[in-house]
């Protein structure tokens, strides 16, 4: 058995790991295809097996492991991001972009059950993203996720994933390559796929709150998508200011002292 370098990660098989990436981009695009969004509930446990049968624990492969400060990483990429979509909002609302009105809103029962669906539904559709386009990217390529370039790598990908929406142009290629921007960054910065995540989730929730709440009109599709651009710009430069920075080299060794703490086990 060789020895492995302290800052290296025991690379699982480049087969293994193409059968997993498979696996979670059609189990990511299966409801899509079948028009069912509840086929998403599929992807928690694939990514799970897939996890495990790289070698590691849990979500760990995907660099969603419990380290300290996960949860406030988790909740600050919530917060700034909620409140991000709801100042592009308002700003677009002024300028003519977007219209919104207060129809009668459900009450009780039925409308916590809608926000419990709503929580529980965009966490699970922005993980899943999130592990396909980022954490599976950097589970792949180890060394590539501490240089910048994993950022854009990354962020070209997550516009490619969404095949049905490619067809929409330019504009929204533009777009979504900003959300991927922003997320990529987030991992990359911190190390741990729960910044991004918080991210993504906030901005996905805050879409959803918006829509159960108030009634929302587009009604300048071709101007909409530059203030989506502009506040994940916006996200990306507080990723870096307000976001701690792993230091160099230390998602390589966490990942290496995990995986191999569960071969010992």
């Amino acid at each position: 058995m060789h020895t492995q370098s302290r800052f290296s990660i025991p690379h699982p098989g480049h087969g293994r790991l193409l059968l997993v990436a498979v696996a979670l981009f059609g189990v990511y695009q299966l409801p899509q295809a079948a028009g069912s969004p509840y086929l998403m509930l599929l992807f928690p446990p694939v990514a799970w097996l897939g996890s495990r049968a790289l070698g590691f624990r849990g979500m760990r492969a995907w660099y969603l492991d419990a380290r300290p400060g996960w949860l406030s990483l988790l909740a600050l990429g919530l917060g700034l991001a909620m409140v991000a979509k709801f100042a592009a909002f308002a700003a677009g609302t002024q300028t003519g972009v977007y219209d919104f009105s207060w129809p009668g809103a459900a009450v009780g029962s039925d409308l916590a059950r809608a926000l419990a669906f709503l929580v529980i539904s965009t966490f699970i559709a922005s993980a899943a993203e999130d592990i396909l386009t980022r954490g599976l990217v950097m589970r792949a390529f180890p060394r590539l996720g501490r240089h910048p370039v994993f950022i854009l790598l990354s962020a070209s990908l997550y516009v490619l994933n969404h095949v049905h929406r490619l067809q929409n142009g330019p504009v929204e290629w533009i777009m979504l390559f900003c959300f991927g921007l922003a997320y990529a960054a987030a991992l990359w910065r911190t190390g741990t796929l729960w910044a991004a995540l918080g991210l993504h989730w906030g901005w996905n929730l805050a879409n959803g709150l918006l829509d159960t709440s108030a009634r929302t009109d587009v009604l300048q599709p071709l101007l909409a998508p530059a203030y989506s651009s502009a506040a994940h710009l916006a996200l990306l430069v507080c990723v870096f200011a307000a976001m701690p920075p792993l230091a160099s080299g230390a998602v390589i060794a966490t990942s290496a002292s995990l995986r191999c703490g569960h071969e010992r086990q």
